[in-house]
């Protein structure tokens, strides 16, 4: 099930980002990452969360815990994929920052259930949490240079 999360989550995330004409119009922070960065990043934060949700489940066999822990990652791959289409099929960037916030939430519930199980493969999780909270920021400044959206 993890690996099948992380797969589905990047293809259809993948899917739903449109790198065209209005993406490149946008006025960018100085600091943004390029955007052959953004693959490497994802793909190496749906592999370590996989790695999290499969190594965690090994340490339960409570039905509660697994049933929580993939609620939990279903529910993170929606909201994951939901920001891409915010952001880049309805071209708002405003809304995908407020959907950011729950993104970041779902990260950190996933997070501190694991962590229950092990702290080892809690910290996993980490990149992905950090991640966000750059994508947010980026959001917020990509959202202040180029507001309002309508």
């Amino acid at each position: 099930m993890p690996f099948v999360w992380g797969i589905t989550v990047a293809i259809l995330g993948g899917l739903a980002t449109d790198l065209g004409p209005w993406y490149q119009a946008l006025k960018e922070p100085f600091w943004k990452p390029p955007d052959a960065a953004f693959g490497p990043i994802w793909s190496t934060i749906f592999i370590l969360s996989g790695m999290a949700w499969y190594g965690a489940k090994h340490f339960t066999s409570d039905p509660k815990v697994l049933s929580r822990l993939t609620i939990l990652f279903w529910l993170n791959g929606f909201l994951n994929l939901l920001w891409s289409i915010l952001y880049f099929r309805f071209q708002r960037p405003d809304w995908s920052l407020y959907e950011a916030v729950f993104l970041w939430l779902s990260v950190l519930a996933i997070l501190l259930t694991i962590r229950k199980l092990s702290t080892r493969y809690s910290l996993y999780m980490l990149p992905y949490l950090i991640w966000v909270t750059i994508a947010i920021a980026l959001n917020w400044d990509t959202v202040r240079l180029n507001g309002p959206f309508t």
